[in-house]
C-alpha cells in the first residue's frame, strides 16, 4: 500500500502537472476510440500495450477475456458493451488473449474448480465451447501447447459470442464496426491479430491495409481476382510474417501453414516468378528455425 500512495503523488507531480489541458478536457466527457476486451490478468496493461493515453481506450476486463453469449449472463460485460457501441459510438473492438492464461488453465481442470473455487467454476462455462473445440480437435497437444491453443480459439469463440448482441449485429450489418481477435505474448511483448483469410495470427500490422481497402469492414472481403489492391495485401502480410519469431513448436507450426497458404494465393493472384522466387529466399532461413522448432517436439 506504502508503494500505490507513493504512486499516486508520483502520478500528480508528473502526469497531471504535463497533461493538465487533457485531464481538463475528460472532465467533460469521454470519447473513446476502441472498446478493447481482455483478460485481469495483472501482466497485461491494455494502455502500455498500445502505447494509448488516458481517454482513448474503453476497457473491459475479466478472468479469460470472455464475452457471454446474449442473454447468458447478467453480469456487466453485457451492459457495458451496449454501453460503448450505443452510448459511446465505439466503432473499433479488439478481443485480446494472452499467453500462460490461467482462465485457459483453469479450463482444463474445470471438476476441480467447481470443489475448491465454485464463482470460477460458473464462469469458466462461458467459454465450454472453447474447451469442447480444443479437446476433441486437438487431441495430440499437451502442456504448454494447449494452452497456447485454448488462448487463440478462446478469441475467437468470444468474437462470435460478442456477434449475438442485437447492437453488434446491427452496427455490422451496417458496416460500422470492425472486430479485431488478437493475442499479447507476455515474455515478448509480442501482439499478433487474427487474419480470417490465412486462419492464423500475424502481426496487427497486416491489417491496416486490409482496413483501407474494405472501407470500414471487420476484414478485407475482396475476391480472389487479379489485382494490385489484394497483391498488396497479400505482399503485406508475407512481410508481417518475416517479422514473427515462434517461441513454441505450435506457434512455429502455425508459421509454417500461414506461409504456405499466403504463396499459394500469391500465386493464384498472379504475382509474377521473380517476385515469388525473391519471397521464398527471403524465407529459407525462418522456415528452417520454424521447422527445427517443430521436429524438437517430434522427437
Amino acid at each position: 500500500m506504502k508503494q500505490l500512495i507513493r504512486g499516486l503523488d508520483q502520478f500528480r507531480k508528473t502526469y497531471v502537472h504535463t497533461h493538465q489541458e487533457l485531464l481538463e478536457q475528460l472532465s467533460h466527457g469521454q470519447k473513446p476510440r476502441v472498446l478493447f476486451i481482455t483478460c485481469s490478468d495483472s501482466r497485461v496493461a491494455p494502455n502500455l500495450i498500445t502505447n494509448t493515453d488516458v481517454g482513448e481506450l474503453f476497457v473491459i476486463r475479466n478472468a479469460g477475456n470472455i464475452v457471454p453469449p446474449f442473454g447468458a449472463a447478467n453480469g456487466g460485460e453485457g451492459g457495458t458493451i451496449e454501453y460503448a457501441i450505443t452510448a459511446l459510438g465505439i466503432e473499433q473492438v479488439i478481443i485480446c488473449g494472452h499467453s500462460h492464461c490461467g482462465a485457459m488453465k483453469g479450463l482444463l481442470k474445470l471438476n476441480k474448480l467447481q470443489a475448491d473455487m465454485p464463482l470460477v467454476y460458473d464462469w469458466l462455462k462461458h467459454a465450454e465451447a472453447t474447451r469442447r473445440l480444443v479437446l476433441e480437435n486437438y487431441p495430440d497437444q499437451s502442456g504448454e501447447e494447449l494452452i497456447e491453443t485454448l488462448v487463440a480459439e478462446n478469441v475467437l469463440i468470444q468474437i462470435d459470442n460478442l456477434k449475438t448482441y442485437p447492437m453488434i449485429k446491427a452496427k455490422m450489418h451496417q458496416g460500422k464496426l470492425n472486430i479485431y481477435g488478437w493475442i499479447y505474448e507476455i515474455e515478448t511483448g509480442e501482439v499478433l491479430a487474427y487474419d480470417d483469410k490465412t486462419h492464423t495470427y500475424l502481426p496487427p500490422q497486416s491489417q491496416l491495409l486490409d482496413e483501407d481497402d474494405s472501407h470500414g469492414a471487420r476484414f478485407c472481403n475482396v475476391e480472389s481476382t487479379m489485382n494490385s489492391a489484394t497483391l498488396k495485401s497479400v505482399r503485406a502480410k508475407l512481410e508481417a510474417l518475416l517479422t514473427i519469431t515462434p517461441h513454441s513448436p505450435g506457434a512455429a507450426q502455425l508459421a509454417m501453414r500461414s506461409l504456405k497458404e499466403l504463396f499459394e494465393e500469391a500465386s493464384e493472384l498472379g504475382m509474377n516468378t521473380n517476385e515469388l522466387r525473391d519471397y521464398h529466399s527471403l524465407f529459407a532461413e525462418p522456415v528452417q528455425t520454424w521447422a527445427r522448432k517443430v521436429y524438437a517436439r517430434v522427437n
